[in-house]
């Protein structure tokens, strides 16, 4: 059985470790453990949860134990599990830090009675797997609503963190159900708010609304709605589509390598990434430069700028943006201050739109040759894009915005 740890989304982890280190989830976790303590039993969830909702005996809800137990151990977790259930039309579950070593799940009605032992299983797998990756050590309620609002970086950080989190108990919600056909009618419901009764859900239907999504935004995070930007939660299909690419993986019983896993699913999130080439962010604007030089750098490797590179440099800077008098060798060696730039300021997901963008100057003739591949692939390895993605993107029928 592949260790529960195996299947946490790569992206879930790195802006994790990075979030933990910023100042101000600091300050806020420091600030929520003085008012734990000072508090006490007032402030108890179990309490709180004892209060206001049903707590699920083995007794009235054996099935649902018995679901509970075999996740736990799929997910190695060991620590006492209790159930509760509130009453809500809305399909809904959730998972609380936990207290004196029990952790709380809690389920709407509705999804309870709509839902099917397959579909559950993925819903408490999924809810599990937050507490599995550490997902509380983080309280973006209390950051994102407190008095100290946070700057713009940093809420566009935890926001695309939260949608990776959710793809990585996504997976661990797949585990446990081992069933693909089950965890996409669960996204569905939870999607559509129906139950199945009335309808007859079509995954291949369902999933043609990431084709949708490319074509309404031209290309992924190219035009991305700003409340994108600003979801916690990735939007469903995107979420199916994900986790077919992990039910294809070798972390699910098939071939594609851990590296392309994570560089597809990065693809496919790319929609919900805002644009950087209109952007009046530093970040943006770093991102930009370093686009421009690169470009200039990758059409310039085999000694000559072709008049199809300057078409898609134009593309991405304007008409009559490429200069005869450019210093292309001054470019090259100020391009890894501009990756370090980057690197330092931008999302993996900002970087691999760059990465792509790049992909596009470099396949301009039709095809790359191993000098431009190489300044990709210096580029890529400057910015933590996976070399895959970069092989996934040349591959790929792209076009230019």
């Amino acid at each position: 059985m592949v260790d529960a740890a195996a299947l946490r989304c790569e992206s879930d982890l790195s802006l994790y470790n990075r979030l933990l280190e910023d100042a101000t989830v600091k300050r806020v976790n420091e600030q929520l453990a003085r008012m734990e303590a000072s508090e006490g039993e007032r402030s108890s969830i179990r309490r709180h949860l004892l209060a206001t909702s049903v707590r699920m005996s083995e007794t009235m809800a054996p099935d649902l134990h018995a679901i509970a137990r075999d996740c736990s151990e799929r997910l190695a977790l060991g620590i006492e599990l209790e159930l509760y259930v509130f009453a809500s039309p809305v399909y809904n579950a959730m998972c609380f830090k936990p207290e004196d070593g029990r952790l709380f799940v809690m389920f709407a009605s509705s999804l309870l009675e709509a839902f099917d032992e397959a579909e559950i299983r993925f819903v408490m797998g999924h809810e599990l797997g937050h507490h599995a990756y550490r997902h509380h050590d983080i309280p973006i309620g209390y950051i994102l609503r407190g008095q100290e609002r946070p700057g713009p970086r940093l809420a566009l950080d935890l926001f695309t963190w939260s949608r990776y989190a959710e793809i990585s108990a996504d997976r661990a919600g797949a585990h446990c159900a081992q069933d693909l056909d089950a965890v996409a009618r669960s996204l569905f419901k939870l999607a559509s708010g129906l139950t199945g009764k009335s309808i007859r859900f079509n995954l291949d239907d369902f999933l043609s609304q990431v084709d949708a999504m490319q074509v309404e935004d031209a290309q992924p995070g190219q035009g991305a709605p700003k409340e994108d930007w600003f979801s916690t939660h990735p939007f469903s299909p995107l979420r199916v589509k994900a986790l077919q690419q992990f039910h294809a993986s070798v972390l699910a019983g098939g071939s594609m390598s851990k590296p392309d896993l994570e560089a597809a699913v990065m693809g496919v999130m790319s929609l919900m990434e805002p644009s950087y080439l209109d952007g009046r962010t530093e970040t943006a604007e770093n991102m930009r430069r370093l686009l421009f030089a690169a470009s200039l750098v990758i059409a310039n490797a085999d000694g000559k700028i072709t008049a199809e590179e300057i078409e898609v440099f134009e593309k991405f800077f304007g008409n009559r943006a490429f200069k005869e008098d450019l210093d292309i060798e001054k470019l090259e060696a100020g391009l890894d201050d501009r990756i370090r730039a980057v690197k330092t300021q931008a999302s993996v997901p900002q970087a691999m739109q760059v990465v792509r963008d790049l992909c596009l100057v470099a396949r301009a003739g039709g095809h790359a040759s191993p000098a431009e591949e190489a300044i990709l692939e210096r580029v890529a390895d400057g910015l933590d894009v996976p070399r895959e993605f970069v092989c996934q993107t040349m591959e790929s029928d792209l076009s230019p915005d």
